[in-house]
């Protein structure tokens, strides 16, 4: 057996699953001490189902805590940024395109240094390691406590950025942290870098929730081992948690993207997941999310690590509904985990989309009798605008002519009807509500390359058979079964305008998860 948690910004979801079998399911409202929620759901689930911990082989996690913290400029660590790419590279310095709100927040300080690479491997200048030596005192005498280390074309050649992380590790001891980019982000120096500098602002609050997360689990007597939720569909053990928070970015929409296709047993198929603040909808293909391939932004950073193709709308079942001269509009504000305090059919004064679905006869929430009053024409009017604003982002998602089936979960996925305009049936599977949690317990674990090759004549069948002999080895250093590894994801792509027969290639693995016996 093993435990799928996922912790939203409205609720907290948890599911006890015996291979696929849901065993128990629970939703509650997330609690301002998250870890105290999840403790009550691990109560809610013994209470359906009684189990022992030692029973237990694993528990996944799926947590909002570390892009709510870069979203609320909170609980950032004084952070540093070094790039090794002088003389060139000078004329944007890092964090040149960062909210001021956030540099301050990370109180980010900004370095040049020589070194980096040209995309075939070939040095634009050798590092300094006096330079880097002086930039590390500088950083100790201003407090910093994390440094990212970013080098031109490191993907391509991680040489520097290892070096440099020697140098500074051996000048400001072992309590800073150093995130390097080539482990990060992808092609694209500045949105690699913020990425980078995101991750390294978060080390110290992974830390320390993680460190929470392993003591709420040892405190319930479970000794099972913990995994966090990524942003691609696949799992991280803790230690990797502690080094790259970044990645658990929007790994809720993920969680429940791969729930979906576990429970519609669809692979290929649009998701639309109603939670109670917003709806995100994204794509599955091949039984794993689709990706965005261009920057993505986030809290008006520019980044390019990997990040599922979702979009988002302020939708939920939470959202506020308000009348106006062009009829009833719904969201984007929303009463969030409040709701079971603020809305109509729970003795609230808020009028909410939840209270629309009750009134439309669609759900049996709270008391159905404290929106009896509601005007069924506004009903009817606020449920269609919901339908076609979603049906509108389901269409935008799309890449081809042929048909995408839409299947619904989350618990606010009651808000739409059977039918979407333009989209047809709505597939509705059993146990909707707590997709996510079960996307955070089946996920598998996963590894990447993503690099540009410098292909030579007559060698591009080795190069492919190289990234993906990679791609496998990185997911079973991870904690994959050999035996079941298997490549879902190959992208073979010319660079223009360079010379070499430059190609970039992206392969993704996957395998499930080796417990230990």
């Amino acid at each position: 057996m093993r435990i799928g948690i996922d912790v939203g910004g409205t609720n907290t979801d948890a599911v006890l699953l015996d291979g696929s079998t849901v065993l128990a399911a629970t939703k509650a409202a997330t609690s301002r001490d998250v870890t105290t929620g999840i403790v009550q759901a691990l109560d809610a689930l013994r209470a359906q189902r009684a189990f022992q911990p030692s029973e237990l082989t694993a528990v996944m996690i799926g947590t909002t805590h570390f892009i709510n913290a870069l979203v609320q400029a909170r609980d950032l660590a004084p952070t540093a940024a070094l790039r090794l790419g002088l003389p060139a590279t000078a004329s944007l310095p890092p964090m040149v395109d960062w909210p001021q709100r956030l540099v301050g927040a990370v109180s980010g300080r900004a370095y040049l240094a020589h070194g980096g690479n040209e995309f075939d491997g070939r040095r634009i200048a050798e590092l300094n390691e006096a330079e880097l030596r002086a930039h590390a005192a500088d950083m100790a005498a201003h407090g910093v406590r994390s440094v990212a280390v970013s080098s031109v074309f490191s993907p391509v050649s991680n040489e520097f950025e290892l070096r440099a992380a020697e140098v500074l590790a051996a000048e400001l001891g072992p309590d800073v942290a150093l995130s390097l980019s080539h482990e990060i982000g992808r092609i694209g120096l500045l949105e690699r870098e913020n990425a980078t500098i995101v991750n390294a602002a978060l080390r110290e609050l992974a830390a320390h929730i993680v460190d929470g997360l392993i003591r709420s689990l040892a405190d319930y007597g479970i000794s099972a081992p913990l995994y966090l939720s990524q942003n691609d569909g696949t799992l991280m053990d803790v230690e990797y948690a502690r080094r790259y928070p970044v990645a658990t970015f929007a790994s809720g929409p993920t969680n429940s993207m791969r729930g979906a296709a576990l429970l519609s047993g669809l692979q290929t198929c649009a998701v639309v997941d109603v939670g109670g603040t917003t709806s995100d909808v994204g794509v599955l293909s091949g039984g794993f999310p689709r990706e965005a391939t261009t920057e993505v932004s986030i809290a008006g950073i520019r980044t390019n690590f990997r990040m599922p193709d979702v979009v988002s709308i302020g939708i939920g079942g939470g959202s506020l509904v308000r009348e106006s001269a062009d009829g009833p509009t719904v969201g984007p504000d929303s009463v969030g985990y409040r709701l079971t305090e603020e809305a109509l059919v729970f003795g609230g004064s808020t009028l909410t989309a939840t209270d629309l679905t009750v009134a439309a006869g669609r759900a049996d929430i709270g008391d159905p009798g404290a929106v009896a009053h509601l005007d069924p024409t506004l009903v009817k009017a606020a449920l269609d605008r919901i339908a076609v604003d979603v049906a509108d982002i389901v269409e935008r998602m799309r890449t081809s002519a042929d048909p995408l089936p839409v299947v619904a979960v989350g618990g606010g996925s009651v808000l739409l009807p059977d039918d979407l305009p333009g989209a047809g049936g709505v597939h509705r599977p059993d146990h909707f509500a707590v997709a996510n949690a079960i996307g955070a317990a089946i996920a598998q674990v996963g590894g990447e390359v993503d690099r540009v090759y410098a292909i030579g004549s007559g060698r591009r069948e080795t190069v492919v058979d190289e990234a993906r002999q990679e791609a496998v080895d990185r997911a079973i250093a991870a904690g994959a079964d050999p035996a079941g590894v298997r490549i879902v994801d190959f992208d073979e792509v010319p660079v223009p305008y360079l010379p070499g027969n430059a190609t970039r290639i992206r392969c993704k693995a996957v395998g499930d998860l080796q417990l230990p016996a």
